[in-house]
């Protein structure tokens, strides 16, 4: 019982299946959610959103409205299989850090709560990579 109380408690990570299995339902929903509830939508880019872009003060805002689309929906799956983790990872952060600093800055936080919480999902696996179970894995593992 003592084992099963510390390793409850404890924060130390002990890098098993389950650790893998964790990582990846929160990349699979973080990157599945972020293409398909977010980003689908987006692509391609109606007037709203380019004169929204356009508002922000982006130079060519049609370009970053697309950058913006695929940002969300490629990085998504990218993010959901694994593959290029990081970079796409980070291109949902940065695109994050505009919506919630730039498109909802005069917004209440309940506004800017769910652009924060993809922001800083994103920024986990930018710092931590896809995990075991992910392509990103599979080609870089040493034989």
């Amino acid at each position: 019982m003592k084992s099963l109380m510390s390793r409850l408690l404890s924060s130390r990570n002990y890098n098993t299946k389950y650790d893998d299995m964790a990582l990846t339902v929160l990349r699979l929903f973080i990157g599945l959610t972020m293409a398909f509830s977010h980003g689908l939508g987006k692509l391609p880019p109606s007037e709203m959103l380019v004169s929204g872009v356009a508002a922000l003060g982006f130079p060519s805002p049609e370009f970053f409205a697309w950058s913006a689309g695929l940002a969300e929906f490629a990085g998504g799956i990218l993010l959901a299989i694994g593959l290029l983790t990081r970079p796409a990872a980070a291109f949902v952060v940065i695109t994050m850090i505009v919506a919630a600093f730039g498109a909802h800055a005069a917004d209440p936080f309940a506004k800017k709560e769910m652009a924060l919480l993809f922001l800083f999902s994103s920024l986990f696996f930018v710092l931590h990579g896809a995990g075991r179970w992910s392509v990103d894995h599979l080609i870089t593992k040493k034989k």
